[in-house]
């Protein structure tokens, strides 16, 4: 283990550390092995030699960056951090297009067809809706998505819904407070949240109301603008519901809705909202639609071969439409 020190000199420690210490934040996660302690005007690093020296090489080019344009985003260091690990590795850098950098450095990118026609398409409609089977990777890339849209202040706000069809909306019924009633619900939301970033900034976060959770039941009579929401198993929403949270959408806002129609939770005599609003809403410019499917699967390799089983399965109950 060695130290090392390294002084700004003309640089203003506020714009290399950005405001709450949000970029040096990013330096930490990407440099995990380094412990990084940063007083007024002199930044020092503790850590495997190795890895100072990685440090050491970015800080540098950070300090370039700045020198050239007086001014560092988010987006601004993730780039240069991005820059340097493929460097590192031998690649270059149209290997892959990066989105954010998560936990411990950990590049977060489309890894799938459909990811990155997500991505693509994303970046000119507002409102885009994204179908297909568990583990095909839109839940992650719409939070990566809203992650990047945050910290390059593209968003004032992260709101987060999903129907709670299993308690039939009825959260009072639940114990705790709006929070812990609603975590079951959008646990899956978490640990995509928490992939990206740490436990304790997305508390903080949160406490400040940054990142909101707003159940699909109470958004009614809200403008949501500058926002980044995303509704997740949107399946198991009604026509109404949707249509609700679809008129919610305010100025320079940006929506996400996911779902898989395969998996509809809703009683027999209830349409799918998702459903509806697919055919409703298929031919309006400004809206996107990714139909995900099996190949798309990103998690166990069974994952994939289980969904093609039970959709080749002529026996069993049918997928509620």
């Amino acid at each position: 283990m060695i130290e090392q020190s390294i002084f700004l000199k003309a640089i203003d420690p506020l714009m290399l550390y950005g405001a709450n210490n949000q970029l040096l934040q990013v330096l930490q996660s990407f440099f995990s092995k380094l412990k990084i302690i940063a007083r007024g005007d002199e930044l020092k690093a503790i850590g495997p030699e190795n890895e100072i020296t990685r440090f050491v090489a970015v800080i540098e080019q950070v300090f370039l960056h700045i020198e050239r344009h007086n001014s560092l985003t988010a987006a601004d260091l993730e780039e240069l951090l991005f820059e340097n690990n493929q460097q590192g590795n031998g690649k270059t850098h149209g290997d892959s297009e990066i989105l954010i950098f998560g936990q411990n450095g950990k590049s977060i990118r489309a890894r799938n067809h459909h990811q990155k026609e997500m991505v693509k398409k994303f970046k000119t409609h507002d409102l885009l809706i994204a179908t297909g089977p568990a583990g095909s990777g839109k839940t992650y890339m719409a939070v990566a998505l809203a992650i990047k849209a945050l910290r390059n202040h593209e968003v004032k706000r992260i709101i987060l819904s999903r129907p709670a069809v299993e308690s039939g909306e009825q959260l009072g019924f639940l114990p705790g407070d709006l929070k812990e009633k609603l975590d079951p619900y959008l646990q899956p939301l978490y640990d995509a949240l928490l992939d990206m970033m740490p436990a304790r900034k997305l508390n903080d976060l949160m406490d400040k109301n940054i990142i909101q959770i707003a159940p699909l039941a109470f958004m009614r009579g809200r403008t949501l603008e500058k926002c980044f929401v995303i509704l997740d198993e949107a399946q198991n929403a009604t026509i109404g519901q949707l249509k609700m949270f679809l008129t919610r959408m305010g100025e320079h806002a940006k929506f996400i809705i996911t779902g898989d129609v395969t998996q509809v939770d809703l009683p027999k005599q209830v349409p799918s909202g998702l459903l509806h609003a697919k055919d409703l809403l298929s031919k309006i410019e400004g809206i996107a639609m990714i139909e995900f499917d099996q190949k798309d699967i990103i998690r166990h390799k069974l994952v994939q071969k289980i969904v093609q089983a039970y959709e080749t399965n002529n026996e069993g109950p049918k997928p509620n439409n």
